[in-house]
């Protein structure tokens, strides 16, 4: 059986060989401990707690601590971002960030304080890797809200960051996988937006020989590119489904005081320069000490068009409960493709939500699989996983869509 470079791989293989690594790459995480999901996305805990995403877990204790020692709900809810910024294998934010297509690792994120009802936002950011801080640096010591790029990072230096090269090794090489696989167009072309966009009319599985010959071609080809056995699978994944990598936090205390934040190395491989909704007040994090907090991850471009962080917030201003809140912004989403599931279903997004009085939940547009659902991270003393109250029921594809244009090529080992 012989293929091509151009001719290898049939565009319409590629969602349904993602969804397979998705799952290798969990069984190669294995080392890992699991945690165990329990309660049911929702309800009211008593204040100190902390409420992020999953990929928050490893720094929930101290943000919980510093609360418990009466620290500032902010710096709390950044220090939970940080342990994941300052840690080489988190390819989701700071150093060892995923790159752009250019594999130039840029960051974005945002902050609100609750007490003074301040902000901070960076877009952009190269060679600082802690630019939660960095928006706090934005919110304290500027009269304005939001830097972005070179300014960004002169501003940085000026108030003291470490310029640092944020591509380790093993991100870098993960990039090179991306790139001999995929043509530099990956990001262009019209999105799910566009009125005239259409799925694949081929279909998504392709038959299983093809399968196993694809995954074979991309593991020799990791291989050649020096990417450790244990984490190949990973790469593989993070190649062929590029990850949305964010963080969010939100830090509730004992005398009422709510802030958050939210910080990512934003979409993997995205054109140089792409912003989503992380450093987006309103979008991807918006507190109201009146009300509450709310943030997000997934799909940066659908969120900013409804404002989800902002909505929520307001929809608990007028009464809703969290879960209420979060999945109204869920059907916004939805509303915005006309709740057209051929297009919905490459659409991610997960929101986390903490009410001023304890009250909190977790919300997702899908759900993800049976046996690893879509989860958000709790701390009021006891850390626990709760599972996403979810909009749907599935777990959504692979984004980019693999549309008839020319795109992804594995080449034959040499």
């Amino acid at each position: 059986m012989e293929f091509s470079r151009r001719d290898f791989i049939v565009t319409s293989a590629m969602a349904s060989l993602a969804a397979r690594a998705r799952a290798l790459a969990q069984q190669s995480a294995a080392a890992r401990p699991p945690v165990q999901t329990t309660g049911k996305g929702f309800g009211t805990g008593k204040p100190p707690m902390l409420i992020s995403s999953a990929n928050g877990w490893n720094g929930s204790d101290l943000g919980y601590q510093m609360l418990r020692e009466g620290k500032d709900t902010l710096d709390a809810a950044i220090a939970v971002g940080k342990v994941q910024e300052d840690d080489p294998n988190d390819s989701s934010v700071g150093y060892g960030g995923l790159p752009n297509e250019e594999g130039v690792v840029e960051l974005d994120s945002s902050c609100m304080h609750g007490p003074t009802r301040r902000a901070g936002a960076v877009g952009g950011v190269r060679n600082i890797k802690n630019v939660a801080l960095l928006a706090q640096a934005v919110m304290n010591h500027t009269g304005h809200v939001m830097l972005v790029g070179e300014g960004a990072e002169r501003f940085g230096y000026a108030m003291g960051f470490e310029k640092m090269n944020l591509l380790t090794e093993r991100s870098r090489k993960t990039w090179m996988l991306w790139k001999e696989m995929h043509s530099n167009q990956d990001w262009w072309g019209p999105g799910l937006d566009d009125p005239s966009w259409q799925p694949d009319a081929k279909g998504e599985a392709p038959e299983a020989a093809l399968h196993d010959e694809i995954l074979r071609r991309l593991d020799e080809l990791a291989a050649r590119l020096g990417i450790e056995p244990e984490y190949r699978q990973i790469a593989i994944e993070q190649a062929l489904h590029p990850p949305h990598g964010t963080i969010h936090c939100s830090a509730l205390n004992e005398k009422d005081e709510i802030s958050g934040m939210t910080t990512t190395s934003g979409l993997a491989w995205k054109l140089p320069g792409r912003c989503g909704d992380t450093p987006i007040i309103g979008a991807g994090c918006y507190t109201d000490q009146d009300v509450g907090s709310a943030g997000a991850t997934g799909s940066g471009e659908e969120n900013i068009r409804v404002a989800g962080a902002h909505t929520i917030v307001e929809n608990m201003r007028k009464g809703m409960s969290p879960q209420e809140a979060g999945l109204d912004a869920l059907k916004r989403i939805a509303r915005n493709f006309n709740n057209d599931e051929k297009k919905i279903r490459y659409v991610g997004m997960n929101y986390y939500i903490l009410r001023k009085d304890g009250a909190y939940a977790g919300v997702t547009l899908w759900s993800g699989p049976a046996d690893r659902p879509s989860r958000f991270c709790v701390n009021d003393g006891q850390k626990r996983l709760e599972p996403c109250v979810a909009l749907f029921q599935g777990t959504a594809l692979s984004y980019p869509p693999r549309t008839p244009q020319p795109r992804p090529n594995v080449p034959p080992p040499r």
